[in-house]
């Protein structure tokens, strides 16, 4: 979540696109609550598909479930960090 006054400057795609960058993995799965339009198709412009949708209970609200496929890891660069 980004405070009001720094919405729109970009600086919440920033703090995204640094949580999931040392992410060693094929993809990245989120929710959003359904009801957040904005928020679901702010996540579809930074390039989350929606795949599916979820409840935990049934008087929840109904989530969208996202999932970003990642860039392939360099399998070399992946493998010296461990002999290092």
């Amino acid at each position: 979540m980004v405070l009001t006054e720094w919405r729109g400057t970009g600086r919440a795609k920033r703090l995204h696109d640094a949580l999931i960058a040392s992410v060693e993995a094929n993809a990245v799965s989120l929710q959003v609550e359904s009801a957040h339009e904005k928020v679901v198709l702010l996540y579809e412009s930074w390039g989350y598909r929606q795949v599916d949708t979820s409840r935990s209970h049934d008087d929840s609200p109904q989530y969208t479930v996202m999932f970003k496929d990642l860039p392939q890891a360099d399998t070399f660069s992946a493998a010296s960090k461990i002999l290092l």
